[in-house]
């Protein structure tokens, strides 16, 4: 069987058109076009920007319309000049207390005003391509300060929920707290009630009902709830108040101290730059977990991006909106709703201009607790349990806790420059913090240094050395990333002079090439012993043993000139090989002695005394690109894994069958126990070439006898009858991977029809899962099988189970 290119069938009615023998030829004809998907995105993120725009706009302190400029101007100008083209531009959260403050302060013309000026600023620095550079901020600093936000956003808009009006300050609207609660307004407070209900429940509703229910966004669902409630029952309460746009007051020049205004337009860019471009790497995160659409999007250009926002952030301001930023809730909501050009966040744009001039009489029925309320609960988002948890796990909590605080009390750029200093004094105490002890197993000194080696732990590294008894053995262990020149000098210095006194020294570290101080005549890097390690063009990264280079360089000459002398460290009860493939060998089995195998033996050991009790058996192709512990983040004792050409399960019987795999499903079967069975293909697999290129009668080789049994699958694919298995996002590339999809598919059937598989399975212990997984785009595919479809679908990033 060969793969067949469809050919396009010739008109003789249609005559071919020429360009005259002079004449450039005609330019194509060009028509724009908006993909469907563009069209639904875009009212999804709509809908959801509609009342946090008039929400975000309240909770400032601005005219409500602000709001609504800033969204069409992000959704617009953003959306077409930026550098990330899923991410949705528009008035956001984090920028609310830095607006809100810039108010109270100058009014509201001047806030325009610097508005437009922080959108200048925000140009230069594209300008200057410093985009990367912003992101060097400790994400502690930035989730601190979000959380600060949120905490301010909180507790002002607990004040309209209660139906009174928030103070200047956090600490004002805490001590004004007891005051509204004796005082409350139960028409506001009922709609507030409301409002959050609805925001919590609404997607939470199970079955099918709530799939579909969800589609809809909870936001706004809770604003209309509370609007159609107060409607018809006719309460009396605060609603959206929008004067006629002719009145609508523009920016003005800025007035006020220069020093004020100076640090009102620094905080401004700060927070929108920052904000903007996180949300546009978290974009990229969201779109790489859809292949399909990560090679139609690309990554984002971050310096474009800058000069986007700071283009909207002019309109905006000029236009008497609110400063314009990148938000992650619209923009997910974008990528989750299969957005799939910069379309839809320019037509979501549209749509608010048409909302802002057309629907202004149901606008003006919305209460203002209810926006209130749906600000509220955003700023309690603002405030993440993950993050928390994140920022713990490193060990910067306190850097989290000072920006909070600071930002709550002090604003958001003393909080932010409060965190800096914080993270700037951990990072020194780290640095300085070296911790070093010292004790003797089984006849051998170890000295373990945790944390950078500087020249401020000298002094306590040489005291220890000095009580180690001489000619004892000694392993010095490295367990840090940095080491300065003081203290490899005295590393050296201790190492020769125990040498001499008939001792021996072994220094070891978790990474090899990060210990060295001193260069190598050989032009390599050199660690503390002397031994030469990777050279300085080295590729490495924290999955090396993945790698196929193995950090070898030019094998001409051995560190010393002489050929014959080996470039490596001899590994103990091994021969040295000559052979390039066996030096490989011995330097993975030394990397795994010295760095993986001190943090397995516990768990080996375990697995030796309780034996085996794998999940699952893992029936995949022999492809040395496919990691099978890799693409299942799995461990030892956790897969029964069998491997052959062409990820095949021959029939059983006498004729057709074969020992070797049968023999392993039986053991993983009756014996393991395992719970599931997963027959996993891949792109690119070169049995399922050369079974297409085969003919029937072919089978002088013992490889070409071995993939008889995959012509099933070949017959398969050749059946019209029989729908083809397929991928969820997108159509298979090729004749090669339409077959790898089905050859998965039909080895699950003959899995079926093995006896102890098929009893298993009566028995309902046993499941059966087929998967493929995508080389080049490092994508796994799971058969869902749903409605008779052979369907993969891809798994993302943010999914916890099947």
């Amino acid at each position: 069987m060969s793969a067949c290119v469809p050919t396009r069938a010739t008109d003789p009615s249609r005559t071919k058109r020429t360009p005259q023998p002079h004449s450039p030829p005609p330019p194509p004809h060009r028509r724009f076009r908006i993909a469907g998907a563009d069209v639904s995105a875009s009212i999804a993120v709509f809908l959801i920007a509609l009342p946090l725009s008039l929400g975000i706009a309240l909770a400032t302190g601005a005219p409500l319309q602000a709001g609504l400029v800033a969204a069409a101007a992000g959704g617009l100008v953003a959306g077409l000049l930026g550098g990330c083209p899923l991410q949705v531009s528009g008035p956001a959260a984090g920028l609310t207390v830095v607006t809100a403050d810039l108010i109270h302060r100058y009014g509201w013309r001047t806030t325009c005003a610097v508005t437009v000026l922080a959108g200048l600023a925000q140009l230069a620095l594209g300008c200057v391509r410093v985009a990367r550079t912003a992101l060097a901020v400790s994400p502690a600093i930035v989730h601190g300060m979000l959380a600060g936000i949120g905490v301010t956003i909180a507790v002002a808009q607990l004040h309209i929920v209660l139906g009174g009006t928030p103070q200047s300050s956090v600490l004002a609207n805490l001590r004004a707290l007891p005051a509204q609660l004796a005082g409350l307004h139960p028409a506001d407070v009922a709609m507030s009630v409301l409002t959050l209900a609805l925001l919590l429940l609404w997607p939470r509703v199970p079955g099918r009902l709530g799939h579909l229910m969800r589609k809809i966004p909870a936001a706004l669902i809770a604003v209309a709830g509370a609007t159609l409630t107060a409607s018809l029952a006719g309460l009396s309460l605060a609603k959206v108040d929008l004067p006629s746009w002719s009145s609508h007051a523009l920016a003005g020049l800025p007035e006020g101290p220069v020093l004020g205004i100076a640090a009102a337009v620094l905080t401004t860019t700060l927070v929108c730059s920052v904000q903007s471009l996180l949300g546009a790497v978290a974009v990229d995160k969201l779109v790489a977990g859809k292949p399909g659409l990560s090679a139609r999007v690309g990554r984002s250009d971050l310096n474009r991006e800058l000069l986007g926002q700071g283009a909207a952030n002019i309109v905006s301001g000029a236009l008497g909106g609110l400063p314009v930023a990148g938000v992650a809730v619209r923009s997910s909501a974008n990528v989750r709703a299969g957005a799939v050009s910069r379309n839809s966040t320019m037509l979501h744009g549209v749509l608010v201009v048409i909302a802002a001039l057309l629907m202004v009489p149901v606008l003006e029925l919305i209460p203002l607790a209810s926006l209130a309320a749906l600000v509220m609960a955003v700023g309690i988002q603002m405030v993440s349990l993950h993050h928390i948890r994140t920022v713990t796990r490193h060990r910067e909590v306190l850097v989290y806790a000072v920006t909070t605080l600071g930002v709550v009390f002090l604003g958001v750029l003393g909080g932010v420059l409060l965190g800096v200093t914080a993270a700037v004094a951990v990072a020194l105490n780290r640095l300085a913090h070296t911790r070093i002890t010292h004790d003797e197993q089984e006849g051998v000194h170890h000295v373990h240094v945790r944390g950078q080696l500087t020249f401020l732990a000298v002094p306590r590294l040489s005291r220890i050395l000095h009580h180690v008894p001489q000619g004892a053995h000694v392993v010095v262990e490295l367990d840090g990333s940095f080491m300065d020149h003081a203290a490899y000098e005295s590393l050296q210095d201790w190492q020769n002079a125990h040498t001499a006194r008939g001792g021996s020294a072994e220094l070891t570290g978790r990474r090899a090439g990060v210990r060295g101080a001193e260069p190598d005549p050989t032009g390599r890097e050199a660690d503390p012993a002397g031994t030469p390690t990777a050279s300085a063009g080295c590729r490495c990264r924290p999955w090396t043993p993945w790698r196929n280079h193995q950090c070898e360089g030019p094998r001409s000459a051995p560190p010393s000139g002489h050929p014959d002398e080996p470039d490596h460290l001899p590994v103990p009860g091994i021969s040295q090989p000559e052979s390039a493939g066996g030096h490989q060998l011995a330097r993975g089995i030394s990397a795994f002695q010295r760095n993986t195998a001190p943090l397995v033996r516990g768990e080996l050991a375990r697995l030796a005394r309780e034996g085996q009790q794998p999940s699952q058996l893992f029936l995949t192709c022999a492809d040395s690109r496919l990691v099978t512990s890799m693409i299942t983040s799995s461990g030892p004792g956790d897969l029964f894994v069998v491997r052959n050409v062409g990820n095949l399960v021959p029939p059983p019987g006498e004729e057709s069958g074969d020992d070797s795999v049968a023999a392993a499903i039986e053991y993983a079967v009756d014996v393991l126990r395992v719970r599931s069975i997963t027959v996993c293909g891949h792109s690119g697999c070169g049995a399922m070439q050369a079974l297409l290129n085969s003919e029937p009668g072919d089978a002088r080789t013992p490889l070409q006898r071995w993939l008889r049994h995959g012509r099933p699958s070949l017959e398969r694919m050749a059946d019209d009858d029989r729908p083809w298995a397929r991928l969820a996002e997108r159509a298979p590339a090729d004749a090669v991977e339409q077959l790898c999809l089905t050859n998965v598919v039909q080895q699950l059937e003959h899995l079926r029809g093995h006896g102890s598989v098929a009893r298993a399975m009566r028995a309902g212990v046993l499941e059966l899962h087929g998967m493929y997984f995508h080389v080049g785009e490092a994508q796994a595919y799971l058969l869902s099988g749903e409605g008779g479809e052979e369907l993969f679908d891809g798994v993302g990033v943010a999914e916890l189970s099947v």
